[in-house]
Order: C-alpha cells, then sequence, then structure tokens
C-alpha cells in the first residue's frame, strides 16, 4: 500500500500508565495497525481496552513510550502541532459552551482553529444545513437536548475540513432517531470530502458501517478485518429460541447466561431470544438445556464475533463460571430467574400510579396529561428521544421534581403530599456517575448508607454485601474506576437500603455488551425477587427487556405496552425494538405535521 493511501501506520506502539496502586500498566500493549485512507474505521472493545488512550495518542494530546506512530505522514512524536493542525477529534464529553448559543459556539470554535472569515459563511451554512440546525442558531448550547448538543458537537469539530475525523464514541446517550441522523452527516462528509474517519462505538450495527475494524482488548488488537471476515468467525455458532409461555424474554435468556459451559451469549431480540453456544457444545447438551422450547439456526451477526472474542480470551469458560455463579447468589438472594415476575393477576396491585400528570416551565409543557401504572416486580422502561420529556417523567416519579398537576403515588406514598417519605422506598441510580470520586468504594458505600440511614452493624452488612454482590474493589478509588465498575459501584450504592423500587436512568449508556450482559443479568434477579424497576434507556435492545414500555415524544404518551404490543403498533416493518421506536415517533411527527398544514 501506498504512502497517500494509508492514514496512520502504528508499530510496536505502547502507552504506560500507574495503577492507583503504584504499579505500571500497559493501556496500550505493543500494537501494530495500518488505517487506510478515505474510508471510515472502526475501533470497538469493551471498558477499558484502550481505545481512548490510542485516540488521544493519534490526536497528539498524549506521548507514546515507545514505537511508532504516523498520522498523515507526520511523526506524532516529533511533532503533535502538524498532526492536530490538520486533523478534527470529538472526544466522548465534547466541551461546549452551554451559556452561548449555537451560533457563538461555532464562531468560538473557528476563532480557535483560526478558520478564516471568508470560509466561515459557505462552512457554517453547510454545517447546519448537514445537522438541521439552522432554526436553531440564537438558541443557548445548554437548552438543547443530547442528541442536538451531540451534532452541535460534531459540527463544531468541523468548522474547518480536516483530512482526519477522530470521533470518541459520538452517539452515546443519543436516541435511535438522533444517532440515525450523526450517521447520515458521517457518511455524507465521507462522500462529499473523501474524508479519512475513524470512530471508536460500542454499538455494533455502526461498526457494520465501517470498511475495517479492529477490536481491542487489554490494550491489545484481537482481531481486524472487514465485517464480513470477522462475522464468519461466528458462523454456524447463532441460533434463536422461542421466549416461553407466558414468560418475558429475559427469563430465557438469563438460564442461557448461566450456563457459560455451554453458552457464550444470549440477548433477547424481537420478542426471542439469540444465543451463541461454545464450539464444543454439541447438539445434545443444547437440547438439554432447551428442552422446553423451539430452537432455529440463525445466520452469524457482527456482534456474535465481538462476545465470540472477548470470552475467548476472559479465561472463558473459568471466568464465565465465576459470574454465572454470582448470578446464581443473585438469583438465590432475590429470586431464581425461572422464577416468573408475578402476573397482572397476582401482584398484589400497583406500586406506581401516575394519573394525568402534567409538568410545565413557564409557557413550555415538558410532559402533557401522561397516565399509567406500574406493578410489583415488574420491568417498565421510559423511550423517547432527547428532549421527549421521559427524563423530567422520570424525575417527578423519584421524588426530584414536582408535578404541575395530576396524581403520582409511589409506594403507596402521594407524592404530591409526602415526597420524603416515599424517597426512603426507593433507590435511584443517575446518568451520570454522581459519586465522589476521592473516595475509595467503601468510603462511598459507607457515605450513602449512612445518608438512607443505616447504622451500625446493619450499615457493616450492607455495605459488606453489596461489595461481594457487585464484585468491587472495596480499597479502589472510585473516580478511576472504568466506566463499567463505575456503574456497578453506582447500583451499589443505590441498593444498599434494600429499596422496594429502583430508578436507573440510562445506565448503560456508554457501556460494552459485555458490561451490558452482567448489568441486566443482575436486574433481572432483583426482579424476580419483587424489586420494582423504572429504566430509561437509549439501547433499544434493552427495552426487550423490560415488561412493558412507554414510548414519549414532545411530552405527550405515544405507546404503552409490552414489547411485543409496541412492536404490533409501529407496523409491519418493525421487526425490532428499533425499528418500532423509530416508526412510532416518525408517524406522530408526520401527524402532526400534516395537522398543522391542515389548520
Amino acid at each position: 500500500m501506498s504512502e497517500p493511501d494509508i492514514t496512520v501506520a502504528i508499530e510496536g506502539l505502547r502507552k504506560r500508565f500507574d495503577a492507583p496502586d503504584g504499579k505500571p500498566f500497559d493501556a496500550i500493549d505493543d500494537i501494530s495497525l495500518t488505517v487506510r485512507a478515505g474510508e471510515l474505521t472502526a475501533f470497538v472493545g469493551p471498558d477499558g481496552a484502550g481505545k481512548t488512550t490510542l485516540m488521544r495518542m493519534m490526536a497528539g494530546l498524549l506521548r507514546p513510550d515507545e514505537g511508532s506512530l504516523n498520522v498523515l505522514g507526520i511523526d506524532v512524536r516529533a511533532d503533535p502541532q502538524s498532526v492536530q493542525n490538520r486533523i478534527s477529534y470529538m472526544p466522548q464529553r465534547f466541551g461546549l459552551y452551554e451559556d452561548l448559543s449555537v451560533q457563538e459556539n461555532l464562531d468560538l470554535y473557528a476563532d480557535l482553529h483560526g478558520v478564516p472569515q471568508e470560509v466561515r459563511r459557505e462552512r457554517f451554512g453547510r454545517m447546519l444545513e448537514m445537522t438541521d440546525m439552522a432554526r436553531f442558531t440564537d438558541r443557548p448550547a445548554g437548552k438543547l437536548s443530547g442528541g442536538m448538543k451531540q451534532k452541535l458537537g460534531l459540527a463544531c469539530t468541523l468548522v474547518r475540513s480536516p483530512d482526519l475525523l477522530l470521533l470518541d464514541e459520538p452517539s452515546v446517550g443519543v436516541d435511535p432517531l438522533s444517532r440515525r441522523d450523526l450517521w447520515k452527516i458521517i457518511d455524507q462528509l465521507i462522500a462529499d470530502e473523501q474524508l479519512s474517519v475513524i470512530v471508536s462505538t460500542a454499538y455494533m450495527d455502526e461498526a457494520e458501517r465501517c470498511g475495517q475494524i479492529f477490536v481491542f482488548h487489554h490494550g491489545r488488537i484481537l482481531a481486524d478485518g472487514p465485517p464480513d471476515a470477522l462475522r464468519k468467525r461466528a458462523e454456524g455458532l447463532g441460533y434463536v429460541a422461542d421466549a416461553l409461555p407466558d414468560r418475558p424474554a429475559r427469563v430465557l435468556q438469563a438460564r442461557l447466561i448461566d450456563a457459560p459451559d455451554r453458552i457464550i451469549d444470549a440477548v433477547p431480540k424481537g420478542g426471542d431470544v439469540h444465543f451463541i453456544r461454545r464450539p464444543q457444545c454439541d447438539e445434545a447438551a443444547l437440547a438439554d438445556l432447551l428442552s422446553d422450547t423451539r430452537v432455529q439456526p440463525r445466520d452469524a451477526e457482527l456482534e456474535d464475533a465481538f462476545m465470540l472474542l472477548l470470552r475467548e480470551h476472559e479465561n472463558e469458560p473459568a471466568q464465565a463460571a465465576d459470574d454465572a455463579n454470582t448470578n446464581k447468589e443473585d438469583g438465590d438472594r432475590y429470586g431464581t430467574a425461572e422464577t416468573a415476575s408475578p402476573s397482572a393477576g397476582e401482584r398484589d396491585g400497583p406500586v406506581i400510579v401516575v394519573r394525568d400528570l402534567v409538568r410545565k416551565f413557564g409557557d413550555f409543557t415538558a410532559v402533557a396529561s401522561t397516565s399509567f401504572d406500574v406493578q410489583r416486580g415488574e420491568i417498565f422502561g421510559l423511550l423517547g428521544p432527547n428532549g421527549a420529556g421521559k427524563t423530567t417523567t422520570f424525575r417527578m416519579l423519584c421524588g426530584l421534581l414536582p408535578a404541575t398537576s395530576g396524581h403520582l403515588e409511589v409506594a403507596g406514598v402521594d407524592l404530591r403530599t409526602a415526597r420524603a417519605k416515599a424517597r426512603a422506598r426507593i433507590g435511584y441510580v443517575s446518568q451520570k456517575f454522581a459519586l465522589y470520586g476521592n473516595l475509595s468504594v467503601r468510603e462511598n458505600l459507607e457515605f450513602f448508607a449512612g445518608a438512607y440511614g443505616l447504622r451500625g452493624e446493619r450499615k457493616r452488612e450492607r455495605v459488606k454485601a453489596v461489595i461481594a454482590q457487585f464484585d468491587l474493589d472495596a480499597s479502589a478509588q472510585s473516580g478511576i474506576l472504568p466506566v463499567g465498575y463505575k456503574q456497578r459501584l453506582a447500583m451499589a450504592a443505590g441498593l444498599l437500603h434494600e429499596p422496594d423500587i429502583l430508578f436507573l436512568d440510562e445506565p448503560t449508556s456508554g457501556i460494552d455488551p459485555l458490561a451490558r450482559r452482567a448489568f441486566w443479568r443482575t436486574i433481572t434477579s432483583l426482579a424476580q425477587g419483587g424489586v420494582t424497576i423504572i429504566i430509561t434507556t437509549h439501547f433499544m435492545e434493552e427495552a426487550e427487556y423490560c415488561d412493558r414500555i412507554a414510548i414519549q415524544d414532545a411530552g405527550e404518551l405515544l405507546a404503552l405496552g409490552t414489547p411485543a404490543e409496541v412492536r404490533e403498533q409501529a407496523g409491519d416493518d418493525a421487526s425490532d425494538m428499533n425499528e418500532a421506536f423509530i416508526a412510532i415517533v416518525e408517524q406522530n411527527r408526520a401527524r402532526q405535521t400534516n395537522e398543522k398544514v391542515a389548520a
């Protein structure tokens, strides 16, 4: 391959950091790779795999310890500024200035990059058109939805035309519609400007778009190649199993996850369960595990290959067996996976009652006349595009925000008159890590146990129990934990006082598929033990774990029912929840547009 055809060339690259215990570790461990020019390349891997560290070195923000790193034909170690002059880099948390307007943010980043005035008009116009934000140039960035902030971040990153664009998980925390819009912009840039793009992502459907994929784990490259080549690694190992009658798909999924000697991965999808068997698991062993349901082979998917690679390099099945034992202990504590959540007829009645709930901010109605019930032991999903009103609804349910009008009852307590009493019965895990980063895991848990009113022996027992349940290192500093472990710690803190209801606000945002599986196995166990779960998420596959879901947009409740009922409402084209979500939201927006035109 000739030099102009190569965007990035790496040989024997290493980056070492000091761990909290003082021992050095290699975040990037002797890797070599070549990235081709003019195409889309993906970095995928679990939390702590080294993807962000590598991107920061490529952007000239971190200095390699060993090896060679050439970007656009420039030695980054010798001349990082020349590289930075020709690339654009959008980190996971892009720094918008929330008090400035959309236009003022664009102007500021153009100033920082020295974009000439005569170039700006055309470039700004193009970015605003591509992001569909020309109508919002006067709006403060802090008043934008999460999806719009990501699009503005991308526009600010591209105020100049770079030779290479680095995107570090650009779609984290955005809904399927915004994610689709974001990728339309990226695809258009590649087609129109022959732009080279490297993206790190936790979404395998995004990696599918790429010409080349590199799979990272513990600072090393496990595999690389085009999607089709990687997919073939899982050929003949994929199956689909019918969900058990009168049981959520997650019940069968949990049974499969708990058999790591035979099963690599399992996930609910379209009302059934998609799973991958171990190569050494024969048909008899599979039939014994799934004797009560129909099983059919299916084509391999990219995520199958990804999970296969990760499991092969996690000392599996030994490590998976340890995880399964932990899951079994969770099941013993909260109820086994095969024990279905109580049916509607068996439950004692709703633990959450919402009637005609309204929340206004001045003249703006964030939530409009919403009504639903949630039963004990139910997993209830609140879904919606960024800015749809689901977070406002969620905060009212938690007692963190008063309703403007309507009736809201949680755990038998009217939230309009006794919010403090209701909060004692609930646990809450926020979207952003909200614990104290400078404290150890144990110190955080002891602090929050005290805040929940736990004292003495009871406090010590609960802290010890959640540390074991979530496999946490009690002495680790909380602020430098990998994202997946921060999420575990936040969950542990929310469950210290053994609440009746657990609220989870996008708890898996930015977490890789491996960590999401472990998270949902714990949630399944909690629900089987009678804990009611209310969750918001932008991963539509996670809606399949829910007993029922509600979809909101512009403050309105558009759909309410089981995943199957919602897919049916979306129409024949919705084979999975991602398609159903997009169809329902777009149908409602088209209806609103037609009504405005008619009026």
